[in-house]
């Protein structure tokens, strides 16, 4: 079942499997939307109750019109649903919601499946180099250079303009605009890690961005009892890339939370 759910000054698309499962909630990645998480949501859905949702100005949800915290509005989520615990799957951006929360109150979060996570207070994982080149190419209008850029940085193991992962890109690129400025920093994580308590397996992409790998293998050694996870022949992109292992290990992480 879809719907909008009101959150502080806007609101989100957000989507509830139903079932009796225990419940998990899937975060998708700044490179993305929600529709990241469809290779692998049937299967999840077979054994839990799986909520998704896209952030403010990606996928089926508004661009933002006030200021907002991804925290408050996962926070908002699980609160519309009646979820008061959960696992949490999440990729890149959202891996930095579920870490958030995780330390934020830590009652509500069962464990974490981490899939090249982002940590607030984090350092080394934006280029300034890329950020200025894609400054460069939205200014003057071409959208479709940036997609190509990103699939370039993001996208190594399929960076073909008619792949998955291109559109995925095409839709996530308007919403880095969309909710510059509004999208208000949580507080910071990465010193904190070691204050994790939930269950933890942090999957990295071998042929991830050098610096986004380094970062994942910092946060992996500084949460307690995290299990690393190496998958060959993927980038930024777990979902599209190796589906079956990504539930493989959700899976495990779940049965090992409850």
């Amino acid at each position: 079942m879809d719907t909008m759910v009101k959150v502080d000054g806007g609101e989100v698309w957000a989507d509830d499997s139903g079932g009796t499962g225990s419940p998990l909630v899937l975060l998708h990645p700044g490179v993305g939307d929600s529709r990241v998480w469809d290779p692998v949501l049937p299967a999840l859905a077979e054994h839990h109750r799986v909520l998704r949702y896209d952030a403010r100005g990606f996928g089926r949800s508004p661009a933002p019109t006030a200021t907002y915290s991804q925290l408050r509005d996962l926070t908002a989520v699980l609160d519309h649903f009646g979820v008061e615990r959960a696992v949490c799957a999440a990729s890149s951006m959202g891996g930095a919601t579920a870490l958030s929360l995780a330390l934020a109150a830590p009652e509500r979060v069962a464990g974490l499946a981490l899939f090249g996570p982002g940590a607030t207070g984090a350092t080394g994982l934006a280029s300034p180099e890329f950020n200025a080149e894609v400054e460069r190419l939205a200014t003057a209008g071409d959208i479709e250079g940036v997609v190509r850029l990103a699939l370039g940085v993001w996208a190594a193991c399929d960076p073909s303009p008619d792949g998955p992962a291109a559109d995925q890109l095409r839709g996530a690129v308007p919403a880095w605009f969309a909710t510059y400025g509004h999208d208000v920093a949580d507080a910071p994580t990465f010193d904190r890690l070691h204050e994790v308590t939930a269950p933890c397996v942090l999957a990295l992409g071998e042929r991830d961005q050098t610096n986004v790998v380094t970062v994942n293998e910092e946060m992996a050694a500084r949460i307690p009892g995290c299990r690393l996870v190496r998958l060959d022949d993927c980038d930024h992109f777990p979902t599209l890339r190796r589906p079956a292992k990504v539930t493989e290990l959700i899976l495990e992480l779940a049965a090992r939370a409850a």
